[in-house]
């Protein structure tokens, strides 16, 4: 039998990688080169686009912004009247915020009904006005509702709480009735501590304003003993600043859902 003579390979030359390894570097350096031109940054429309995004989320007119996209270098022969903004303000944050101005400046105008109503005691420093990030709180002097150490509301008391409530009745917003004393220690038969005081007395206001027409459902009250003074309680004139009921009304309203989340028993891996 004829064997067949194996055929021998040709002799490689020991240097063929290196035109895999160019081959290789030259697809790594058009990768780079494509990456380095798609990643260059159009500096006109990335002002164009963090204005309009600025002015979206802010609320602010793109023409508020318009003086300064015309300063810009390559935009004086833009059109007169085109818009400067690529997007527009989201409607829902537009009318969010717009009506949370409307809130504040009805809310303003009622504290300065209230001022103006309440302006004799004002200027005698028995009754302050003020509106903070929660609402309108009217401070009121314990010595014009109460007598010392009792949460009975006196007989003076129904004039000026009847004119609050005149004032804050139509506006359906959470009213909440706070009670402060001084550092002054009581303890008898009818207050264990300032805690309770402050209580009743803030819940004697709530009854008082539920009596002049507010309905229940707005009205809540709460005791704070002396834990917030507004004046130092080292002298007699601190100590009466710090002995007050506050009204507060709030930018809640009853209807409003209190989202919540509920937290159920979790297994925590121990015996």
């Amino acid at each position: 039998m004829i064997r067949r003579k194996p055929i021998e390979d040709d002799d490689e030359s020991p240097d063929r990688w290196l035109v895999s390894y160019a081959d290789f570097i030259t697809l790594l350096f058009a990768f780079f080169v494509v990456m380095y031109a798609i990643s260059s940054v159009n500096q006109s429309k990335y002002n164009d686009l963090t204005s309009s995004m600025g002015s979206a989320f802010s609320g602010v007119s793109p023409s508020e912004t318009e003086g300064h996209i015309k300063n810009r270098p390559g935009t004086k022969n833009k059109i007169k009247g085109q818009q400067s903004s690529l997007i527009k303000p989201l409607p829902l944050s537009h009318l969010y915020s717009e009506k949370l101005r409307r809130e504040r400046e009805s809310m303003t105008n009622m504290g300065i009904d209230l001022s103006n109503a309440l302006a004799p005691l004002i200027n005698e420093g028995k009754v302050r006005v003020a509106q903070n990030n929660r609402g309108i709180r009217i401070d009121i002097h314990d010595s014009l509702l109460f007598s010392p150490g009792s949460a009975e509301l006196a007989a003076t008391a129904s004039s000026i709480m009847n004119e609050i409530a005149a004032l804050i009745k139509e506006n359906q917003r959470l009213i909440q009735v706070e009670g402060h004393t001084d550092n002054s220690p009581i303890h008898n038969a009818t207050f264990f501590s300032n805690w309770e005081l402050s209580a009743v007395r803030a819940s004697s206001v709530v009854r008082m304003l539920s009596d002049a027409g507010i309905t229940d459902n707005r009205l809540s009250a709460l005791g704070f003993g002396s834990a917030q003074p507004v004046s130092d309680n080292d002298t007699p004139l601190g100590r009466s600043r710090n002995r007050r009921v506050s009204i507060m009304v709030l930018y809640e309203s009853p209807n409003q859902d209190d989202a919540a989340l509920e937290i159920t028993p979790q297994k925590t891996g121990k015996p």
